[in-house]
């Protein structure tokens, strides 16, 4: 049985792998979210992340799309209680920004389409500077005092402002962010490495990193000379023109070998052990590609393999 890490401060318990639910009603239709949803879950996966704004990007979508195939895969398995549900609000085209009014609405829009009376994290999806800090923690509050969140997290957000919630929330006693969602990976450590991190060490936040496998670059599948399909092939292939890319990958390649083990797992390994990271994110289309996230559970890097990732990734 794989032991579930504790997010935060909070009471949440959730397992070392978030499944991303960007994919749901993009690159896979309810059929295959169903599908990937179960086999996670199966393998004692409890920790779902989605956005209100999945996948408005896609042709045809209007946003909402992914949490209304979780809502009804919710639904349809009746395991709401044993699921931790992830989702965020400030970008789907209804529900702009971070003032009061519009957290409010958003959050009763996605209670509506995941089907559910609670959101167990409740994500500011972008930080809206313009927004006082106060009015963004204000409403996050009174959805907790309503029981319709019961935790709270922020993502793409400064160590000065998440500084600045923190400081507000104690000093009213209003409720605290109790994790971050930073993008940060094997081939991205600048954006949260630094001030944020420490700043999430020293307030007990957890991270829950996003493109834990850069777009699935840290999969191992783009090479010299290779082709991929995939929607986000642009993106990945381009870490094999840095140095820093070729490094990860041939430290990724040795390690994956002593261990048995996929690429993708020791990736995301690295990963779960990094100081203040609770679960990385990454996204399956379909079953097949399950068990190489699955195995960050069961895989413990040594001393020497993690700082040998650390220094090739430097």
């Amino acid at each position: 049985m794989t032991s579930l890490r504790k997010l935060g401060s909070s009471d949440l318990e959730v397992f070392p792998l978030a499944l991303g639910g960007n994919v749901f009603g993009w690159t896979a239709d309810e059929a295959a979210s169903f599908a990937v949803l179960d086999a996670y879950t199966a393998a004692g996966g409890n920790f779902v992340d989605t956005a209100d704004v999945y996948s408005a990007w896609a042709d045809g979508n209007r946003g909402g799309e992914s949490e209304t195939i979780l809502g009804k895969w919710l639904k349809a398995r009746g395991n709401r209680s044993e699921v931790i549900v992830a989702t965020k609000v400030s970008q789907h085209p209804e529900f702009q920004g971070l003032s009061a009014a519009n957290i409010k609405a958003a959050a009763d829009a996605s209670l509506r389409r995941l089907g559910t009376d609670h959101i167990d994290l409740y994500y500011t999806h972008y930080d809206k500077p313009e927004v006082p800090v106060e009015e963004i923690i204000g409403a996050l509050d009174e959805l907790v005092k309503a029981g319709k969140v019961r935790q709270i997290a922020a993502s793409n957000i400064s160590a000065e402002r998440l500084r600045e919630s923190l400081e507000f929330s104690d000093r009213e006693g209003l409720t605290r962010y109790v994790a971050l969602q930073p993008h940060y990976n094997l081939v991205s450590r600048d954006t949260y490495e630094g001030a944020l991190q420490d700043l999430a060490d020293r307030e007990g936040l957890s991270a829950v990193p996003y493109y834990a496998l850069a777009s699935g670059f840290l999969t191992g599948k783009y090479r010299p000379g290779t082709t991929v399909r995939s929607a986000r092939a642009g993106g990945a292939a381009r870490h094999l023109e840095t140095e820093r890319g070729r490094k990860v990958l041939a430290a990724l390649d040795e390690i994956a070998e002593a261990h048995d083990a996929p690429v993708a797992t020791v990736a995301l390994a690295w990963l779960a052990a990094r100081p203040t990271v609770a679960a990385p994110i990454a996204s399956a289309r379909t079953v097949e590609q399950l068990p190489a996230l699955l195995g960050v559970a069961e895989l413990t890097l040594t001393d020497a393999e993690l700082t040998r990732l650390t220094e090739a990734s430097a």
